[in-house]
């Protein structure tokens, strides 16, 4: 490969900078180049802050998402329209896919999951799963591909093998403040999901104080970037715009989750995560032509989850990836005997009655953070057995006295963390509407 002149780089930032489109080839170039490191950083750092300060079209997003994509290893199979994932952008509680994956694969669609370790005030589905002894996340391309054909299914982690030019785009991205541009964030997601080889995705984007959109514009912004993208590259694809101000479920925790994620595959659990699993899941089925529509989709997922048809296959999945066969039957049977384990457990009463309103989801990420369930660095080591216990549902009437929430530590607390938690509960006097987590859907 010829490396690229600095005037054509140079070229190229100046058509961000005024609006104008990027020769579309000489981008193809770039991104090349980025992955093959003959790109000074200098000029990567400098094309990123101009892509950040004035964006650039869904057209040119697809070609970075595509060069990005095509930087790494991608998985390829004979017929892909039945090759399904799905991607969020991260809540407090939010464990689908440790549930969304099995529980698709007993459907009948295959999962060849990317998932991520979370850097931020809550762990990720790596981290999560990790907490499983003997669970391994680092699978290769291959690996990932001779699973899913022989189960339906995986679950690892994001490696150097796909889309290794995100990994130092994102690292410059780390250090020159422009994590948050749009465009950057959809090639940076979709070029790792479209390297699974995917016939259909679903986006959980999520909205709210304790996401990282933080309002429905910015949201949908995401969202219809995210889907033009996907689109692009032949993906079929929406996105559900999520409320993330209440925790989803009733655990937040990353071996907590995991306590949470069997129950609703034992067909009981929480309802509010059963609910995002059923519509997640039954969007995949619709768009791969699984089934005919929605309804018919809920049901079937419905069905595994009831049946323990998708548990079994939660208990194959931990097989296949390192998970004694003794220690995966007790997992899915009784996994709080072979979960870590907190040395305190505090419990917070209301000081007042009425309905509940809100649980400030973002205190509650904090403070468990600030125990040790999320990081601060990449380099910081999760503590799985850190968590909440959340004992009330949104709008349910408690009263005064009345226990709403467990903390699992191994720190004393201090003051401020007894000041936070008993502040993050508000409640109403008057009886609250239904609630529901949808908020809109991007096709």
């Amino acid at each position: 490969m010829i490396d690229m002149k600095n005037e054509e780089i140079t070229n190229l930032i100046s058509s961000v900078q005024s609006g104008e489109m990027m020769d579309l080839e000489q981008l193809s170039e770039f991104i090349r180049g980025v992955a093959n490191h003959s790109i000074p950083v200098e000029m990567i750092e400098k094309w990123l802050k101009a892509v950040h300060s004035n964006s650039i079209t869904v057209e040119e997003t697809t070609i970075l998402t595509r060069e990005m994509m095509n930087s790494g290893a991608i998985l390829e199979w004979e017929d892909n329209q039945l090759v399904v994932d799905k991607h969020s952008t991260g809540g407090v509680g939010d464990k689908m896919s440790l549930m969304l994956a099995p529980a698709l694969a007993a459907c009948g669609v295959m999962v060849p999951m990317l998932a991520g370790r979370g850097l931020g005030h809550t762990g990720g589905t790596i981290d999560k799963l990790e907490s499983i002894p003997g669970f391994n996340c680092s699978l290769s391309p291959v690996e990932m591909k001779e699973q899913v054909l022989a189960l339906g299914c995986c679950i690892a982690a994001q490696n150097d093998a796909i889309a290794p030019a995100d990994g130092l785009l994102y690292a410059i991205r780390d250090v020159t403040n422009t994590i948050d541009s749009i465009p950057l964030i959809t090639a940076s997601i979709i070029s790792k999901k479209a390297a699974e080889g995917l016939g259909s995705l679903v986006l959980d984007v999520k909205c709210g104080s304790a996401a990282f959109m933080k309002n429905k514009e910015d949201a949908e912004k995401l969202a219809k970037s995210m889907v033009g993208a996907a689109k692009g590259l032949g993906i079929n694809t929406t996105a559900q715009i999520t409320q993330m101000e209440f925790p989803i479920g009733k655990y937040v925790g990353n071996s907590l989750e995991v306590i949470g994620s069997i129950e609703v595959l034992q067909g009981n659990g929480s309802k509010d995560t059963r609910d995002l699993v059923v519509m997640q899941g039954s969007a995949l089925l619709v768009q791969s032509g699984k089934v005919n529509d929605a309804e018919e989709g809920e049901k079937l997922i419905r069905l595994v989850l009831d049946n323990g048809l998708a548990l079994s296959y939660f208990e194959k999945m931990c097989i296949a990836q390192g998970v004694s066969v003794n220690d995966a039957k007790i997992i899915c049977s009784n996994p709080n005997s072979i979960l870590p384990k907190s040395k305190h457990i505090t419990t917070f009463v209301t000081n007042e009655s009425g309905y509940v309103k809100m649980i400030d989801s973002m205190v509650l990420a904090e403070v468990a953070r600030k125990h040790g369930a999320g990081r601060f660095s990449l380099e910081d080591k999760i503590i799985s057995e850190i968590g909440f216990e959340i004992l009330v549902e949104q709008g349910q009437e408690i009263r005064q006295g009345d226990e709403w929430l467990r903390f699992h530590h191994n720190e004393e607390l201090n003051d401020e963390d007894f000041s936070r938690l008993n502040g993050s509960i508000s409640l109403q006097k008057q009886t609250m509407g239904k609630f529901s987590r949808l908020i809109k859907t991007i096709c």
